[in-house]
């Protein structure tokens, strides 16, 4: 049963987390003043958070699941560099602080 939750994937590259905050501040500010403009019209605040409310739940539907168009350009990442069996693995800074100075 998880294997199947393991096939979906969860991931979003950065063009597509550009776009999908596009898209929900559009509907978020459309619904907005449609809500607004329809609130003033019939003169009750509750259209308007109505309205608003759908809005929110319309846009995280399209934005909050990795939908296939957000992942259109994925990172080419670099490859893994082998370590040498021979040498300790410690980082250039690690060197620098064992030495002692006379």
């Amino acid at each position: 049963m998880l294997s199947i939750f393991k096939s979906i994937p969860t991931h979003m590259d950065y063009k597509g987390q550009k776009m999908a905050e596009q898209i929900f501040q559009g509907i978020i500010l459309i619904s907005a003043v449609i809500g607004f403009v329809y609130g003033l019209i019939v003169e009750q605040f509750g259209w308007t958070v109505y309205i608003v409310l759908a809005g929110f739940a319309v846009s995280c539907l399209m934005t909050l699941p990795p939908w296939p168009m957000y992942r259109r350009n994925p990172l080419s990442w670099q490859p893994v560099v082998p370590e040498s069996s021979g040498e300790p693995s410690q980082k250039p800074q690690e060197n620098l602080k064992k030495k002692k100075h006379k």
